[in-house]
């Protein structure tokens, strides 16, 4: 039962933190509601919108002359309506991190505070329904307040996800357009978010766009990526100032602050029902916001689609009913371990259904796991008898996972369920590759999904989205839906970023939106996987298809550590191995290869730790530790304290660069304990990882 605890009398009903269908939020929390107004809002709202609706009014003040019940009397005159309303500030629940909303009624602006720290300068909020710039000449009604306390399962840097929120629903009408809409602001101890909602009939259809800005200080790096490759490519780093205007950038977008003050993550959250987002630089520090349709039409669409259909897509797409933006997100921490541990992106998307899933992120059919896939390292013809030993090979490895190309849909239904059958005894579960251009109607969807089903093929891996339009999300969403029916996990490629609805759909165990190993252009691989952990992953779950051993052109700059070291780092609920689970099995670390997780109980960041040039993680799995680095540097050498281990002692397994030659590595053991610090020999583009059990 929710509790509520009045602090301001008010005629204004408690808000369901939910915020609406697509709202995230717990199931059970403590409520605070306080409720501010203006004593006297005199606002004309008896004629009806241009689109046939009248908002209502917000409830009338009892003066001397109104106790009657009467409604006092209104003005007119715009100056009048909008005018300056008090500033809003959401604080944090631990007074960490705050979002001010200042008290200007023409142009609502933003800022993000970190302490004394200005994460995000002050910035603009700029939202259009229909034409009509909703936050642009407002006029403010009421600010409704509430908390978030809650737990949850999950799958990712660690087991159990806090939700712990400020909210504030701030409710204002725009004056030109008469039209009622609400501010929702979440502010936690690591971040904010916010997102707009506007009430409408469940048939009105309207059009709604974005160019709000996020405006990054002066002096920080920034890393992001381009567009070109939609959300494959590698990444720039580059100083806010220096940011050229017309610039497009891929979210998550990560920077430092100036001084070493701390970072921000700008993201997005549970994105349905509407355009994904991309920012654009506006040339001045500012970034600004760019759905689906304004967004430049990237290499892969046009390749696969055509530019007749990227045309088609050029135009902002209509919601109808409710319009309920994505959340906007603004991670912020004072070191790399903050913002690698956030919890914001899932918190703002809602638990799953408990009729798909009945146990939660714990429903046993969508259980994470290694992945093996023939395809980046060779293995001969796409036989059966070959994918039979591809999965013999991935049960030796610990395999959950076995991902087949499309051939393997055009088996008959018999081949299909003798091969089932035989991975089944290995212990490995198969995965069907599809195109999404076979599942746009309903129809086909239920044709695909049942036939999986039935033949026991545990779920799919769809290709070819390359596309933020709204109808690609709401596919994202109708092919979550009938895979759950089904009891099929899902495996997206070709795909936009994730934005945290691992949550709502447990089944949807990753998105690619990532240049993973399957390009052969990445000359700076140790580079590229020294930035990953702290900007792509921070959206979720990614499919980079990590470790490779016999492919020197793919590894490029990075030792054999340095790719196991990855495997360990790049987490994903269906941890894809690039390598043939052959070069695996026959690796000196194929030991300490097969006791990696693909998710963890726990993750510290190490303070070393630096984007482009060093990552260094330390992560649990029930009573054991690993210690995984990745460095992009020159040879260098390392003094990490082991003061993350738990109390006694630890019998050590280290795997280590190879002095001799970056193809090769050196395994030894010996004894370890909290107190030790470890000396780390890192060849150039090396790396490291060790494992520690009781």
């Amino acid at each position: 039962m929710k509790k509520f605890t009045r602090i301001v009398p008010s005629t204004v009903s408690s808000t369901n933190v939910r915020g609406g269908p697509h709202g995230g939020g717990p199931s059970k929390y403590v409520h605070k509601i306080t409720t501010l107004g203006l004593a006297a809002i005199a606002l004309a709202l008896g004629a009806a919108s241009g689109r046939g609706q009248t908002p209502k009014a917000p409830p009338a003040q009892p003066t001397a002359e109104g106790r009657s019940g009467q409604q006092p009397r209104t003005t007119s005159r715009r100056t009048q309506r909008v005018v300056p309303f008090p500033a809003v500030e959401v604080a944090s629940p631990g007074g960490t991190v705050k979002f001010v909303l200042a008290p200007n009624a023409e142009r609502l602006t933003w800022t993000v505070k970190m302490g004394d720290t200005t994460v995000i300068e002050p910035s603009l909020l700029k939202f259009l329904v229909d034409g009509y710039d909703l936050a642009s000449g407002v006029i403010f009604q009421r600010t409704d307040r509430s908390e978030i306390n809650e737990t949850y399962p999950w799958h990712g840097v660690h087991r159990t996800a806090t939700n712990r929120a400020s909210v504030a629903v701030i409710t204002f009408t725009n004056d030109l357009a008469m039209q009622p809409f609400t501010l929702e602001v979440r502010a936690f101890d690591d971040g904010v978010a916010y997102r707009f909602v506007v009430p409408g009939a469940e048939n009105e259809a309207r059009t709604p766009d974005e160019f709000s800005e996020f405006r990054v200080p002066s002096g920080a790096t920034q890393w992001f990526h381009d567009l070109e490759g939609h959300y494959e490519a590698e990444y720039k780093q580059v100083r806010s100032d220096d940011v050229k205007p017309g610039q497009w950038g891929a979210t998550p977008l990560t920077f430092e602050l100036p001084g070493g003050a701390g970072y921000g993550v700008i993201a997005e959250a549970n994105l349905v029902n509407y355009s994904g987002m991309a920012l654009e630089s506006d040339g001045r520090r500012g970034w600004v916001i760019g759905l689906g349709h304004r967004q430049p039409v990237n290499y892969p669409y046009e390749l696969r689609y055509g530019r007749a259909e990227a045309k088609r897509l050029g135009r902002p797409a209509a919601v109808t009913g409710q319009i309920t933006t994505p959340w906007r997100v603004v991670i912020a921490g004072r070191d790399l371990n903050a913002v690698v541990n956030s919890d914001i992106v899932p918190n703002l998307c809602p638990p799953a259904d408990p009729k798909l899933f009945p146990e939660g992120m714990s429903t046993p059919w969508c259980a994470p796991g290694l992945t093996v896939w023939k395809y980046v390292d060779g293995g001969g013809a796409n036989s059966l008898e070959v994918m039979q030993e591809f999965s013999r090979l991935g049960g030796q490895l610990r395999a959950k996972y076995h991902i087949l190309e499309g051939f393997a849909y055009g088996w008959s239904d018999e081949q299909i369920k003798e091969y089932v059958e035989y991975s089944r005894q290995q212990g490995v579960r198969l995965v069907f590759w599809r195109h999404s251009r076979d599942l746009r109607t309903p129809e086909a969807r239920e044709q695909f999904f049942s036939r999986l089903h039935r033949l026991g093929v545990a779920g799919a891996k769809i290709d070819f989205f390359d596309h933020e339009a709204r109808e690609n999300v709401d596919l994202y969403v109708a092919l979550n839906r009938k895979a759950a029916e089904y009891q099929c996990v899902v495996d997206y490629h070709g795909a936009n970023k994730p934005t945290g609805l691992l949550r709502t759909w447990p089944n949807e165990m990753l998105r690619e939106a990532v240049r993973g190993m399957e390009s052969r252009g990445v000359r700076q691989r140790a580079r590229h996987e020294t930035i990953l952990p702290f900007t792509r992953y921070l959206a979720g779950p990614c499919d980079y298809t990590t470790m490779i051993f016999d492919s020197p052109e793919r590894r490029a700059d990075s030792t054999w550590a340095h790719q196991i070291a990855a495997l360990a780092t790049l987490q994903s609920p269906m941890l894809t191995i690039a390598a043939h689970p052959r070069t695996v099995l026959e690796n000196p670390a194929v030991d300490v290869i097969k006791s990696i997780r693909p998710v963890w109980d726990e993750t510290i960041v190490l303070p070393e730790s630096r984007i482009g040039e060093l990552s260094i993680f330390a992560r649990r799995s029930g009573d054991q530790w690993m210690l995984a680095v990745m460095s992009a540097k020159l040879a260098t050498t390392l003094r990490v304290p082991l003061a993350f281990l738990g109390a006694g002692d630890y019998q050590a397994t280290y795997v280590r660069d190879d002095k001799a030659r970056p193809d090769a590595v050196s395994v030894d053991s010996g004894p370890a304990k909290r107190d030790d610090t470890l000396t780390i020999e890192l060849a150039a583009g090396g790396g490291f990882i060790g494992r520690f059990s009781k």
